[in-house]
């Protein structure tokens, strides 16, 4: 049975993420840290509080709403700040806070985390931008995010994911998990080539 906070904390990211597919990536991602955890020594309410409230910066709501601003907008320390606020409100342990923030601070792939909770994130983040998953999170974004109007605007994001991510991963774990995703990534975009040519729109 979930605590108290851990209840908060899901039923204020199903009302918040925005657009609504968004909120999947939550609960798959606390799954799949806790899978790559298997083993590991980790605070298990850190793992949960990072893992649901990390990009809670980038809901619509949260972000600015105009372009300009939007192409500039850090939503980490956005994240950290109001993660602080709302777990305090809930009644999350005081003394986890700030492992939750490091980890929420270094989640992304160009960051370097320290804290096995914060490995566990950014791992399972990575993952999510792979394979089937990160085909359906990218070619979604089509038509309503304004950084991609076009299928063609989205293919030199999947490049990168795929040329970039895998190397990126710490654990072994991840690393072998990575593998059928980086391949049926791979795949996709061959076809892709192959069926549409320079005539993708």
């Amino acid at each position: 049975m979930m605590t108290k906070w851990r209840e908060s904390v899901v039923a204020y990211i199903r009302a918040e993420a925005l657009p609504v597919d968004k909120f999947g990536h939550q609960p798959r991602l606390y799954a799949l840290a806790c899978r790559l955890g298997e083993g590991m020594e980790f605070d298990d309410d850190v793992l949960f509080a990072s893992a649901w409230m990390h990009d809670l910066g980038v809901f619509q709501g949260h972000r600015p709403q105009d372009p300009a601003l939007l192409a500039n907008w850090n939503h980490v320390p956005y994240t950290i700040a109001r993660t602080r606020e709302l777990l305090t409100g809930w009644g999350f342990p005081a003394g986890k806070l700030d492992a939750v923030a490091e980890a929420i601070r270094t989640h992304q792939p160009q960051d370097e985390p320290v804290l096995n909770e914060a490995v566990l994130l950014r791992d399972s983040d990575i993952l999510e931008q792979l394979g089937a998953i990160g085909i359906l999170r990218a070619f979604v974004k089509v038509g309503r995010d304004t950084r991609y109007d076009t299928f063609s605007s989205v293919i030199p994001v999947l490049r990168k994911a795929v040329r970039d991510l895998p190397g990126k991963l710490r654990l072994e774990k991840a690393q072998n998990l990575a593998i059928p995703r980086v391949e049926l990534l791979h795949s996709l975009l061959s076809a892709i080539e192959e069926e549409a040519g320079a005539n993708l729109f």
